[in-house]
């Protein structure tokens, strides 16, 4: 689990066949669970200068791999000792998100993102979302775009700064929005049994 804070930008030193090369000064171990602009990957190789991770094929379906160049947010994950801040974070992205609109505002800067219309049902108004690996506050959700406002203090010492329209964003939607969805859903095709039922399946015996 990951608190959606970021410990570090760190640099890509290389990505190819399933496997991320990072240069970082955080101190890994082996097994270590570690989130790439919001990617949890799994340590396979401590270097003396970073550490290198290992990309599944259903993972790389689904993210936008022209994320893994370049400057990178890195979270390792939460420790039991750890101060929770932030909110929770799975490091499973659900969608790719593009910038759309940027407006720059007096103490701020607005962000409009659009999703694909499917995972609106995840974004909801003043609720947690995760962008590139950081926990932000959704401002307003649209048909199929939500508005983020970005303060000073984020925007210096994350990639955010970094952002264009049009620039792809890995997103993971709300964990609680996503779980609730999920037993409606189920519970709605789920038939009621009856006594009668119960008699019949018992007979059948």
């Amino acid at each position: 689990m990951f608190t959606g804070l970021i410990r570090e930008i760190a640099t890509v030193k290389n990505y190819s066949n399933n496997i991320l090369t990072i240069e970082s000064t955080y101190q890994a171990n082996l097994g270590d669970s570690i989130a790439i602009n919001g990617v949890c990957l799994t340590v396979v190789k401590v270097n003396s200068d970073g550490f290198e991770l290992e990309l599944a094929d259903e993972t790389r379906s689904i993210i936008d791999e022209s994320k893994l160049s370049g400057a990178v947010h890195i979270e390792p994950a939460m420790q039991m000792s750890d101060r929770f801040e932030g909110h929770i974070v799975q490091g499973h992205v659900d969608c790719i998100g593009v910038v759309e609109e940027i407006t720059e505002l007096e103490n701020g800067t607005d962000f409009i993102v659009k999703v694909d219309k499917r995972y609106i049902t995840y974004i909801i108004p003043k609720g947690s979302i995760t962008i590139d690996g950081i926990s932000l506050t959704v401002n307003d959700v649209y048909e199929d775009s939500f508005r983020l406002t970005i303060i000073p203090h984020t925007l210096r010492n994350t990639l955010i700064k970094n952002y264009k329209i049009g620039t792809k964003l890995n997103i993971e939607t709300d964990v609680f929005a996503r779980y609730i969805e999920h037993i409606l859903e189920h519970r709605s095709r789920r038939k009621s049994i009856s006594w009668s039922d119960i008699d019949n399946m018992q007979m059948g015996y």
